[in-house]
């Protein structure tokens, strides 16, 4: 026989759990939906810094179809172009940290940038790696009558004529910049930057021989191929796979400038776990594709697959390596 006092906790129970079945009614599918175990529910928008048809923007192309197709959803590339990828960073900074919004972009995003620029949002705490998509060396490209006929040349002309020569970039602050300027230091030379706005028309000048040197991200392989250019040496700890006769510049005695361009997805600080490993899982089965690993190649870069632990860790390398040459060279962003 059931007490008052056993009658009253039964009721009290029924009444709890009916507000909970209001609670999860009022929750509805819509919020369900939301939790990491049944993502994605919708488009996801991969925003790309930098204008379209460049080397960013065509290796989140090439990954996006074969992304979409794993996902179940569309994946639609955004371009939101200028200072040198920040606006695309804080477009992807200041979205909701769900798996919709990521970003294609250089690891120079967390690199450089926030040595070089003073944006409202820092993009290395407010930007996660998610997984690195590939790897493009720098070549050290000359004017095809300048004298020097080797990497070790061209410093012995800079150390004869300190100030004389003169380098080209995509631009301050550029990783064409960047390495220039370590080249510069680890060679002990003396040279004058000439920056441009892009690789393509720095390339120009030098096969136009208005400026002497520069270092290439790719994008006078037909050039040099033609002998329109020399090439000189490439950046890295190994050759090219591209122009496996060009020594690197650690061969010939100049150590320390191994930079290169890596590139990869990112995603808001605080995007859930199960979320970042689902992405990197899916990219990682498609950079694995022949024909995903054939338009890398034709971009000068490897398909270089790193986890989101194993990139953080080379951005971390690359950022502190950056900061000293950026301090040390005083190199400044107007």
């Amino acid at each position: 026989m059931k007490t008052s006092t056993t009658r009253a906790l039964t009721r009290r129970n029924i009444a709890k759990a009916a507000a909970a079945a209001c609670l999860l009614g009022a929750i509805g599918p819509a919020a369900i939906a939301q939790q990491p175990s049944n993502w994605p529910t919708k488009p996801i928008r991969l925003v790309v810094g930098f204008p379209a048809g460049g080397t960013t923007d065509v290796m989140a192309r090439v990954v996006s179809a074969p992304l979409q197709k794993a996902l179940g959803q569309a994946v639609i590339v955004d371009n939101k172009p200028g200072a040198s990828g920040n606006l695309g960073v804080s477009e992807v900074i200041k979205a909701p940290a769900d798996g919709y919004t990521l970003m294609v972009a250089p690891i120079s995003v967390q690199t450089a940038n926030p040595h070089l620029f003073k944006p409202a949002l820092n993009p290395e705490k407010d930007l996660q790696p998610v997984v690195s998509l590939g790897h493009a060396q720098l070549y050290l490209v000359a004017k095809k009558d300048l004298p020097a006929r080797t990497a070790k040349d061209l410093v012995q002309m800079a150390k004869a004529s300190p100030g004389k020569l003169s380098y080209g970039s995509g631009g301050p602050g550029t990783q064409m910049h960047l390495v220039g300027e370590l080249f510069k230091q680890q060679a002990g030379i003396d040279a004058v930057h000439v920056p441009y706005r892009g690789a393509a028309p720095a390339l120009q000048d030098v096969l136009a021989g208005q400026i002497d040197y520069y270092f290439d991200p790719a994008t006078g392989f037909q050039h040099i191929r033609e002998g329109r250019a020399k090439l000189l040496a490439v950046t890295g700890a190994k050759r090219s796979p591209f122009f496996p006769d060009a020594p690197t510049l650690t061969e010939l005695g100049i150590p320390g400038v191994e930079l290169g361009n890596w590139f990869g997805v990112f995603a808001p600080a605080g995007t859930p776990k199960e979320i970042v490993t689902r992405i990197g899982g899916e990219i990682a089965k498609a950079m694995a594709m022949p024909d995903v690993k054939q338009r890398f190649a034709d971009l000068g870069a490897d398909a270089v697959v790193q986890d989101a632990a194993a990139f953080r860790k080379t951005i971390a390398q690359e950022s502190a390596l950056l900061s000293g040459l950026i301090r040390d060279r005083r190199i400044v962003v107007d």
